[in-house]
């Protein structure tokens, strides 16, 4: 497992030097020589390489510190069988499969043409010591998938703003009710306790983001970990920018 004091470091060279152009469809992963990225608890700092993957003119997901920070925590707890829903660039599910811990990695995708793309790039394939092996991508709605074995640990990342309108957490129940995992962290996990956590009048601290996570009613990783208050407050002052959950004051104002 990665340590926790390591979360947010960029991918691993043995994912993040497999990435090349491909274009499929709508689809079209580029590769960007030097960006100025901001983290998601962060500062911004200089990605040489960066991989970038486009649906027409819009950015569904780059490897940015944001990226990395936003799930790294998750993987921190990876082992057993992980689910990934949402394939994007497919680095999470890479480096799972990397983990020793970790025994098979599935990946449910919608999109037939983001597994097309992947089928061409042959990213898992190309992972070292046949860790890809460990990887099997499934085509289906993640709002419906159902496995067909136990899952340790479920990584949802199917939204494209960092921050729903709606409560996301009412979309990841709706997985969790379906595949029942042992432990779960969504993208944008941080945001979404915060915002409800001030809606409940809590405040950002340990006490409050327990008792949050609690009422919503998921067996929620990350929480617990150390100075994750810090990362969440930091996270929510650089990324929340007015939405907040309607009847909720800025409590950074």
């Amino acid at each position: 497992m990665i340590a926790v004091s390591q979360v947010g470091r960029l991918p691993s060279q043995a994912v993040a030097g497999l990435y090349r152009p491909v274009t499929v469809g709508q689809w079209r992963l580029t590769i960007s020589p030097l960006v100025l990225c901001p983290g998601y608890w962060s500062a911004a700092r200089l990605v040489e390489n960066m991989a970038v993957l486009m649906r027409d003119d819009q950015v569904w997901m780059s490897l940015t510190p944001l990226e990395f920070e936003s799930q790294g925590l998750g993987l921190v707890f990876a082992q057993g069988h992980v689910a990934v829903l949402g394939l994007g660039l497919g680095w999470v599910a890479a480096e799972c499969a990397l983990d020793p811990a970790v025994t098979g990695v599935t990946i449910v995708e919608r999109d037939p043409e983001v597994i097309a793309l992947h089928r061409e790039l042959d990213l898992f394939a190309r992972l070292p010591g046949h860790c890809g092996a460990k990887v099997k991508i499934v085509q289906d709605d993640a709002l419906a998938w159902r496995p067909d074995q136990p899952v340790d640990l479920l990584m949802p990342d199917i939204w494209l703003p960092l921050v729903s309108a709606q409560d996301r957490a009412a979309d990841v129940r709706q997985m969790q009710a379906n595949i029942a995992a042992d432990a779960v962290y969504f993208w944008g996990q941080e945001l979404e306790i915060a915002r409800q956590c001030v809606a409940r009048g809590l405040a950002l601290d340990d006490t409050g983001i327990a008792a949050t996570v609690a009422a919503m009613g998921l067996p929620l990783v990350g929480p617990g970990t150390p100075d994750y208050s810090a990362r969440l407050i930091a996270a929510a002052k650089a990324w929340m920018r007015g939405r907040w959950l309607p009847g909720s004051e800025n409590p950074f104002e």
